[in-house]
């Protein structure tokens, strides 16, 4: 049985749990996935702090097999959006049906993605089948895709609330990601994340969502 530790959890007042809970609803659904990035930088320590925010979210076995994959320079995000519309070309221009490019086409989006050079930073999120153990020996990890799945969505809300912008980017396949970013052939790339200020004159489609009724039931 390994070591344990108090758990330190604060039991909050009905009405707090209400109120904050609203409080993070108002906040969350104000959060737009966007295409026009500004080129501005993010202020230091801003991803440094949501990645390890990201790092703190559960995982199969407590394998964290997650890597997250910073990438600023610009030379190097050149050679990211190169690699990424050859991808993007090839589906829009052969390997998606019709039906996936009809859904597709309200939103407006194409083969160019452009703001793989605009926007400060990408976030490569990769997927670790096999981890290193501390005394050297490799194991595989459990429930990988739906850690890591956890993980970026911690990390897109951590993001929104320090008040930047960011696109999910899933160019398919997504093995160059791998070679470029030097990362090995155990980690499987998971989504390009795009993270930034929205440029000024940044617009997005205007979406509804589903009522609760249309994404919840009660037993």
């Amino acid at each position: 049985m390994p070591d344990s530790i108090p758990l330190g959890f604060l039991r909050r007042p009905d009405r707090d749990c209400r109120e904050r809970a609203e409080a993070f609803l108002d906040e969350i659904r104000g959060r737009r996935t966007v295409r026009d990035f500004a080129p501005d930088p993010v202020p230091a320590g801003v991803l440094e702090a949501c990645l390890r925010a990201a790092g703190s979210a559960p995982s199969g076995a407590n394998l964290q097999p997650w890597h997250f994959a910073v990438v600023r320079d610009p030379a190097l995000k050149r050679r990211l959006r190169e690699a990424a519309e050859a991808e993007e070309r090839e589906f829009y221009g052969h390997r998606a049906p019709d039906e996936w490019l009809q859904a597709l086409a309200p939103l407006g989006t194409d083969a160019a993605k452009p703001f793989l050079e605009t926007a400060p930073a990408l976030i490569a999120i990769f997927q670790r089948n096999r981890t290193v153990d501390a005394d050297g020996s490799e194991s595989r990890t459990y429930y990988p895709k739906e850690s890591v799945g956890i993980a970026t969505g911690f990390l897109i809300a951590a993001l929104h609330h320090a008040g930047l912008a960011t696109l999910t980017h899933t160019p398919s396949p997504m093995n160059f990601l791998n070679e470029l970013l030097g990362r090995p052939p155990s980690e499987k790339p998971f989504l390009l994340l795009v993270v930034g200020f929205p440029a000024p004159d940044c617009r997005v489609p205007d979406l509804s969502r589903k009522p609760l009724d249309g994404i919840a039931t009660w037993h």
